[in-house]
């Protein structure tokens, strides 16, 4: 058994759900559980939907709405010409599930409404998905993760219960006569069946999970990129591709942001041993890049960047030293509002944290830190990181940027810079 994986640019058309079929019978005789991530920037426009949720914006709810609808209504018209087939019942009662959410009133904690709305991107997908794979002959069975998959309440980066989660998993995802089946990424439940999501990007993990706990042969993130390059080819021309990686680099890179592979994937293949093939869509049959249990002595330089950084200064009112109780306090913080941390230095009256600009847990985090603290914040910054750097390499991203702040280890730098362009 083998599970697969497919992102929004994978199944952001018609034209491109007919490339999944396609792909999916190049397997004829392998089970494969699918994976599937909301269409095209689905993610994106649901969330627009919940700000004007949560903010009672009408007329912007009403036309983020009215246009998710037509995008997925237009996939829908474009693969089926029956128009009585089930699949146009499907997603109508899908939508209309959504609007009667919208027009209740929102709770007053923004991450579990955004969870209980955020998850429609993932049903739709593969509502749609599953009934097209049946139509062009590929056996398949719709599954809602979340009737398998249970995780804590910690809404919008939910914590999986990884003993009931395995034993649901696997009295739940059999193969009945179908060789495909097909289920949401991203998402979970409580044990009380409230939606959770996993973290944004989070349906590479949600395969990772599923290959752990099903012990699957190997994991297979389909991309639209060749497979993992050394740089994101919006700001290299020449990218190279990484064949081989190790587990340890795969998590490294991960870690600092490369967008191909989400960061908690890596940890529950590693325990299994499990490979993780990144292969593109476009060229099927193209190597791609291998994760996994392999030794070399380096890798070229990657090159990752962190666009739209924050700086955020914070220091004590009494110019005292920043010791333990403070950092702690600063953290706890941070926690609460689920601010994560892209780099942090510290010097004896002062703690610099680089966060990515949510513009609005940035003001949650800076308006609660402002009651102890005096905090500055400077927007608008870069966050460059260089896995098995040299000077050259250096050089080559510093073109026309002012630095602002370096951390430097064995095998990693990071620069944190302003563009003078």
């Amino acid at each position: 058994m083998f599970v697969f994986k497919f992102g929004g640019a994978s199944v952001k058309s018609a034209e491109a759900i007919r490339n999944i079929v396609a792909i999916l019978q190049r397997y004829q005789e392998d089970k494969i559980v699918v994976v599937v991530s909301a269409m095209g920037k689905t993610t994106n426009t649901l969330e627009r939907i919940i700000e004007c949720y949560t903010g009672k914006k009408e007329e912007g709810l009403k036309k983020e709405y009215k246009q998710l609808k037509a995008y997925h209504l237009d996939i829908v018209n474009g693969l089926f010409e029956d128009k009585n087939h089930p699949v146009f019942v499907d997603v109508n009662d899908l939508f209309d599930d959504l609007a009667d959410r919208l027009t209740k009133d929102p709770t007053l904690n923004y991450d579990f409404d955004y969870d209980q709305l955020i998850c429609y991107g993932e049903l739709l997908s593969t509502t749609i998905i599953s009934h097209f794979l049946n139509q062009s002959g590929v056996d398949t069975m719709w599954m809602d993760i979340r009737r398998s998959l249970k995780s804590d309440n910690n809404w919008r980066e939910a914590r999986v219960d990884w003993e009931l989660s395995t034993r649901l998993v696997n009295e739940n995802f059999i193969f009945n006569g179908e060789r495909i089946l097909i289920t949401q990424g991203f998402l979970a439940s409580t044990i009380n069946d409230q939606t959770t999501s996993l973290g944004r990007e989070g349906s590479d993990y949600t395969a990772a999970i599923l290959a752990y706990m099903m012990k699957a042969k190997s994991v297979t993130i389909w991309k639209d990129v060749p497979g993992v390059l050394n740089a994101d080819p919006k700001y290299f021309d020449d990218t190279l591709l990484l064949e081989r990686l190790s587990f340890l680099d795969a998590i490294e890179l991960a870690y600092f942001g490369t967008s191909v592979i989400h960061p908690k994937t890596i940890k529950p293949l590693q325990n299994r041993n499990i490979n993780l093939h990144v292969k593109s869509f476009i060229d099927p049959d193209a190597p791609g890049t291998l994760i996994g249990n392999i030794s070399y002595d380096k890798l070229i330089p990657s090159f990752i960047f962190n666009m739209d950084q924050v700086l955020i200064r914070t220091s004590p009112h009494d110019f005292s030293f920043i010791n333990e109780d403070n950092l702690e306090e600063i953290f706890g913080i941070l926690n609460k509002h689920g601010m994560k941390i892209n780099l942090m230095q510290n010097s004896a009256i002062s703690f610099l944290l680089i966060v990515n600009n949510d513009k609005r847990t940035l003001r949650l985090v800076v308006d609660e830190l402002e009651e102890k603290y005096k905090v500055a914040h400077q927007t608008g910054l870069e966050l460059i990181t260089i896995r098995y750097f040299d000077t050259s390499t250096i050089d080559r991203v510093m073109i026309n940027k002012e630095l602002i702040m370096e951390q430097r280890g064995v095998q990693n730098i990071q620069l944190l810079v302003r563009d003078l362009g």
